[in-house]
């Protein structure tokens, strides 16, 4: 006598993550210091080694910018929505909040080294600071709130409310709050 056959497995939530992370270019790397998820936890997940708590695949989710139901649904299911919104507790985060800024992944993980887009909010002192990008890239900062300063390079310029800096990522570079609120600005990456 044969056994039947579950049609209630539990979903293959490796596969599909893999999928997504791949389809967006990320390393388990990337996807680890997205989520805050530990890199072996991401690979024993990937291998179906061990299966995520909901509170992880809500963080998987976020950090690949779906719905938790896209890592539980069968990888044959394909989104056909032709207008797709992202609701605000789904935009990934990177926070930096020993360094006073929050940094929103606004543009889609699939065009993450070509072009990215992201919400910066820096608090009273706060700073981004980042290593150069690869050869010829550039970055343009737009300031929604407050004040803030570029540093590229040997370069410093402040940016007024509305006003746009663009300079270069190729070399060290620099966001600083100096004012004593909070500044919130769009910053456009561009790799070429």
């Amino acid at each position: 006598m044969k056994t039947p056959v579950s049609t209630n497995a539990p979903p293959e939530v490796g596969a599909a993550l893999q999928r997504l992370r791949l389809a967006r270019g990320l390393t388990l790397e990337d996807l680890s210091r997205i989520a805050g998820v530990s890199k072996s936890m991401l690979s024993q997940i990937e291998r179906e080694k061990a299966n995520p708590t909901i509170a992880i695949t809500w963080r998987l989710a976020n950090a690949l910018g779906v719905q938790i139901g896209e890592l539980l649904a069968s990888g044959d299911n394909k989104e056909t929505d032709p207008i797709r919104v992202v609701d605000a507790h789904e935009t990934p985060t990177l926070p930096g909040q020993h360094a006073g800024y929050v940094l929103r992944i606004l543009g889609p993980m699939e065009l993450a080294g070509k072009y990215e887009w992201y919400e910066l909010t820096l608090a009273p002192g706060g700073e981004l600071v980042s290593q150069p990008h690869d050869p010829g890239a550039s970055e343009h900062l737009t300031l929604l709130h407050g004040s803030v300063e570029v540093e590229a390079g040997m370069h410093k310029k402040k940016v007024k409310l509305g006003g746009t800096a663009r300079y270069a990522a190729d070399v060290p570079h620099a966001i600083r709050n100096a004012g004593k609120t909070e500044a919130k600005a769009l910053l456009v990456v561009i790799h070429r």
